[in-house]
């Protein structure tokens, strides 16, 4: 039986950031598009590379943690960086309401 439902990313305009879980460097970036299931976004060309980092999403009102898994050049020199999502461990929750509480302290 073939799946009737499926999932496409709708575009969607909203600024980003990116965050390497292993060095917690920080990248800004463009939403080019979104599904609950990945996103891409649009980054300057001197970005780093990012494919199969562990990466944390960060675009206005969405938080998604997510594995990098294709990067493509544009011709204007940026890249567009696609993402698959990924459940939410523990370990990155933590992560996340520990940052949560710093920047609220401060």
């Amino acid at each position: 039986m073939e799946e009737r439902r499926k999932i496409n990313r709708v575009a969607y305009t909203a600024n980003s950031i990116i965050v390497d879980r292993e060095t917690l460097e920080k990248y800004y970036g463009q939403v080019k598009n979104i599904s609950p299931l990945g996103i891409a976004i649009d980054v300057e060309g001197n970005t780093p590379k990012l494919l199969g980092k562990d990466v944390i999403i960060v675009a206005e009102t969405l938080i998604m943690y997510a594995d990098v898994v294709r990067e493509d050049e544009m011709e204007d020199g940026k890249r567009t960086v696609a993402f698959s999502s990924r459940k939410f461990t523990n370990e990155v929750l933590g992560y996340l309401f520990r940052q949560i509480g710093i920047e609220a302290e401060a």
